[in-house]
């Protein structure tokens, strides 16, 4: 995937990798939702933080990332780094020691405590991207951002087969949620329209690398 002029690889785990800048991005973890949904009285197997865990740790052994940057929403409600385990905390500070580690503010997680490791930030900008929880309307040069669940959709021998994907048309990407117990939203639903009203391309997400797919080779929710 071509962003500009930085080159980056979709993962087939839902991150992405910038290579030049030994750089990892995830987005929308929602770590504690299982929790969360809990304190409503709703039941859900409370594994979703340790699942999610243990994917980014794989991603991150694999890649040995300088930096990482989750684009919001890594923490399902306010609540959620209070309720985190505490052999959970102790492989998050793992995962953030010896590199950089930044947290983008998401409309579930505006205000994460401080004693999380790395950094709390709004937005963040390198070379030519610029990191977001929220994609932004209108000319977005470089933009990366989370926050709308993108899901695709293909045909294979007659079933509809639906997963996470990966959104761009090589002048904004939106990625997948990470998180194991996220949903999505299909990429054409209006809500992608309005970002990507010309042509785009999608990378699905599965087991091995993210698979590329023209728009035209995609079928709709319906």
């Amino acid at each position: 995937m071509m962003l500009g002029a930085a080159e980056l690889i979709p993962q087939g785990s839902g991150a992405l990798w910038w290579a030049g800048r030994r750089l990892l991005a995830v987005a929308d973890l929602h770590l504690e939702k299982g929790s969360a949904h809990a304190v409503c009285g709703t039941l859900l197997p409370p594994y979703d933080t340790a699942a999610t865990l243990t994917a980014l740790e794989r991603d991150v052994a694999r890649l040995d990332p300088a930096v990482v940057v989750c684009l919001g929403d890594s923490f399902h409600d306010r609540g959620g780094p209070a309720r985190l385990a505490n052999e959970d905390r102790v492989r998050l500070d793992a995962l953030a020691r010896d590199r950089r580690w930044f947290w983008i503010a998401g409309n579930h997680d505006p205000a994460l405590p401080p004693d999380l490791p790395g950094e709390r930030i709004l937005e963040l900008a390198i070379g030519p991207l610029l990191f977001r929880h929220m994609p932004q309307s209108g000319v977005a040069t470089g933009e990366l951002a989370g926050h709308l669940h993108p899901k695709a959709a293909v045909r294979v021998r007659g079933r509809r087969i639906s997963r996470r994907c990966f959104i761009s048309d090589g002048r904004r990407a939106v990625l997948p949620a990470y998180g194991a117990y996220t949903g999505g939203l299909d990429v054409f639903d209006p809500a992608f329209g309005e970002l990507f009203p010309a042509d785009f391309a999608v990378w699905l997400c599965g087991p091995g690398p993210a698979r590329r797919l023209d728009r035209q080779k995609l079928v709709g929710a319906g």
